[in-house]
């Protein structure tokens, strides 16, 4: 596995389980992790252990989000047959989607900022693994998706409960709240194809399991959501798609919730107001 991420300062990195180099050591013709998303969809970042520089260890290093700005941010509600059942609400036929705007999004270690209490008494919180685009494309056959995709990130994605329940319509502004979507710290870019169906999503609230269940169990798996949404949108580099949530815990001021995808990674925030 290897990795693209940023600083908190914005310098780009590549790396391994080992540690990071600058990006630009590693891939000259990138000054930017967005300029390495396409060589991430074609399997052909270089080895870290080529780059002229030495590694930096993870843990010595601040990060912020991987990309300094990424594009369309789309959500995929009910994705587990058991999170559609804690929300009473039946299994849909297709993906049902939504998005969320880009001041919605933070970076590792957030905070999450809950809106004022008038405005909302009941946030959730819902680990969910997320595909971040590596190329531009439209009309993408399922089989097909892992030559556009550059990576994957795990993510928190955030809820008003209250919100949402008075009115299904109400869906955008529930999740629309800024700090409402904390992203991982570094993209990880697979060797090879990406099989992701044994990998557990697992939501957890002070370092308690709130909620777990495998990729495998989604209703409609990362390709397929991609290959869906390729049919409506032209889908471009960095491009992000949160696929779903094994279940949801509600938060208070003082948590800290943790996102963790197996073999991908994981992030974490505390929670204010």
């Amino acid at each position: 596995m290897k990795y693209l991420a940023r600083t908190a300062t914005g310098r780009p990195l590549l790396g391994d389980d080992d540690g990071f180099v600058p990006l630009g050591a590693a891939l000259p013709e990138a000054s930017t992790v967005r300029d390495a998303l396409g060589a991430a969809a074609a399997g052909d970042l270089p080895e870290v252990d080529d780059a002229p520089a030495d590694r930096v260890p993870g843990a010595d290093l601040v990060f912020g989000p991987p990309l300094e700005r990424f594009g369309k941010l789309w959500g995929i509600g009910l994705n587990y047959a058991d999170h559609a059942g804690d929300l009473d609400e039946r299994r849909p036929e297709e993906p049902a989607s939504f998005m969320k705007p880009a001041s919605a999004l933070t970076g590792p270690g957030g905070p999450i900022r809950l809106p004022p209490i008038e405005q909302s008494e009941r946030v959730t919180a819902e680990a969910e693994l997320a595909v971040v685009m590596g190329r531009e494309c439209r009309s993408v056959a399922v089989e097909e998706v892992g030559d556009v995709v550059a990576g994957y990130l795990p993510v928190i994605d955030m809820t008003a409960e209250d919100v949402l329940r008075r009115n299904p319509r109400f869906l955008t502004r529930a999740k629309s709240y800024d700090t409402f979507l904390v992203v991982g710290p570094a993209i990880a870019v697979p060797d090879g194809s990406a099989d992701l169906a044994d990998a557990t999503v697992t939501t957890r609230v002070n370092g308690e399991v709130a909620a777990a269940n495998e990729v495998r169990n989604m209703l409609f798996s990362p390709a397929e959501v991609v290959s869906f949404h390729s049919e409506v949108a032209t889908l471009a580099p960095g491009d992000l798609f949160s696929t779903g949530t094994p279940g949801a815990a509600a938060i208070e001021p003082g948590d800290e919730v943790r996102a963790t995808v197996e073999s991908i990674g994981s992030v974490s925030a505390p929670v204010t107001r």
